[in-house]
């Protein structure tokens, strides 16, 4: 009974972790996609990039190259995570090394 009971207790701990860090990497790129899309269009056009105003540039691709490493650094931080809380699903000893197995 004890051990389930720090299971759960773990599991816990474990997804509020994970969901800090979903909420921290989700809240960088909704920052960029929108702020730098839409909020502050008019200063980052005074930049030019490749011929393009730099706020256009943003708008249209920027919010892509923040959220695609995000998959990367999130898989790294629940690897380091995983250890930290004890808690491991069924399968591969961590997340990161799930992509590596084959």
């Amino acid at each position: 009974m004890e051990n389930e009971t720090n299971l759960k207790e773990r599991r816990k701990a474990y997804w509020r972790a994970n969901l800090r860090i979903l909420t921290i990497l989700m809240s960088i790129w909704f920052v960029v996609s929108f702020g730098c899309g839409i909020l502050f269009v008019e200063p980052l056009n005074q930049i030019k990039l490749g011929g393009f105003k730099f706020g256009f540039w943003m708008a249209q691709q920027g919010s892509i190259y923040v959220f695609v490493p995000n998959f990367p650094n999130k898989i790294l931080k629940l690897t380091l995570v995983q250890p930290i809380h004890r808690y491991f699903t069924k399968g591969p000893s961590c997340t990161f090394c799930y992509f590596f197995q084959h």
